[in-house]
């Protein structure tokens, strides 16, 4: 069936806003997860744990920022 088919944006223009949202929130819960991860493995106390998380997720978000930016 011809008429049935759906045309795809092509190029960077037009695309799927919605995925590119989620892959931004996944990287900076990533470097946010890492940051953690890494202070839970150093024998951090909860309070430094929650600090080094929110600054790697403070982290991630500058990142991400920075990446849209330049490549925008």
């Amino acid at each position: 069936m011809a008429g049935s088919r759906r045309s795809r944006p092509s190029g960077r223009g037009g695309g799927d806003d919605g995925g590119r949202t989620k892959l931004k929130i996944g990287f900076v819960l990533l470097v946010g997860v890492s940051g953690g991860l890494t202070a839970l493995q150093g024998d951090a106390s909860p309070p430094v744990l929650g600090l080094a998380t929110l600054g790697g997720l403070l982290a991630g978000g500058l990142l991400v920022w920075y990446l849209s930016w330049i490549a925008g």
